[in-house]
């Protein structure tokens, strides 16, 4: 028999041994947030409390296949939390055999628990953040292509320029270590599921990254849409680090000064520029081409 969160028998389908239903909205990160606030200022229950709350956020995952990704990657810690709509739920049943307790809510309950304005499609996940690998796993022996990020902030980028990358067969994502999200919420979502199928490394100094690169194989190519010449001109089928900046500012001229060459995405429609993640999807492909 299932049970709710208070122990009380319920009448619910028949799903699997792991599972209990949420029936108290209030179990939950905000509800717990939303009743402190309630009792007083905001500052009563001080800066240790509002930073676990803080971190809790940071590590909902939502969306059907970035969970479905989370939970089938073993580089992950074990869940805390996963809560299903019951029809998520008996698939997640299923799927997991009842290694993870599943935690039964209707849309309305997930909402609440989630950060506003998540697009959760009946599941959301609280897990801890995948760690990045380092440098010398994700680039050796050197082959393929790599993509690194200068300074590209905006979740939703990210997540796209992660979906790109495993989509197009990238070895891997190089953020930079201080500017550069987590890789959960928003982003996790756009990237449906990518961040679990690529790896990613995280660097404090992206020059002293590429130099490293360079003496393990890799040549480095920074977009720039000033540079002379055209991507699939300075492409040569060599192991590849494509450098991608910031909109606005672009590759920082720092980082630039350490790629081997500069390139430009020939528009001939005339448009100046393309968004950050659009450019990175359409070097990605040039890049997975033949050579």
């Amino acid at each position: 028999m299932l049970e709710d969160l208070k122990g009380s028998p319920i009448r619910a389908p028949k799903i699997g041994a792991r599972l209990i239903v949420a029936s108290n909205p209030q179990r939950n990160d905000r509800g717990a947030d939303r009743r402190h606030a309630a009792s007083g200022p905001e500052h009563a229950a001080g800066p240790g409390h509002r930073k676990r709350l803080e971190e809790s956020r940071a590590e909902w995952l939502w969306g059907w296949h970035t969970v479905l990704a989370a939970l089938d990657n073993p580089a992950r810690p074990r869940p805390k939390r996963l809560l299903a709509t019951p029809d998520r739920a008996r698939t997640l049943q299923a799927r997991l055999g009842g290694a993870i307790t599943v935690e039964v809510a209707e849309n309305p309950a997930i909402t609440q628990i989630l950060p506003p304005g998540a697009v959760h499609q009946g599941v959301g996940l609280r897990i801890p953040p995948l760690d990045p690998v380092s440098l010398d796993d994700l680039a050796s022996p050197a082959r393929g292509f790599l993509i690194m990020l200068d300074q590209v902030t905006d979740p939703q980028n990210v997540g796209a320029i992660f979906r790109s990358a495993a989509a197009f067969g990238a070895r891997g994502v190089i953020l930079q270590d201080r500017h550069a999200p987590l890789l959960t919420g928003a982003l996790a979502k756009a990237a449906a599921g990518a961040v679990d199928r690529i790896p990613h490394a995280r660097e404090v100094n992206l020059s002293r990254a590429l130099e490293r690169l360079e003496q393990m194989g890799w040549r480095a190519v920074a977009l720039d849409g000033e540079a002379p010449d055209a991507l699939a001109d300075v492409l040569d089928g060599t192991p590849t680090v494509l450098v991608l900046g910031a909109e606005g500012e672009g590759v920082r001229r720092l980082v630039r000064e350490h790629c081997d060459a500069l390139a430009n995405i020939p528009m001939p429609g005339g448009f100046e520029s393309l968004n950050v993640s659009a450019a990175a999807a359409v070097a990605l492909y040039e890049a997975s081409r033949p050579r």
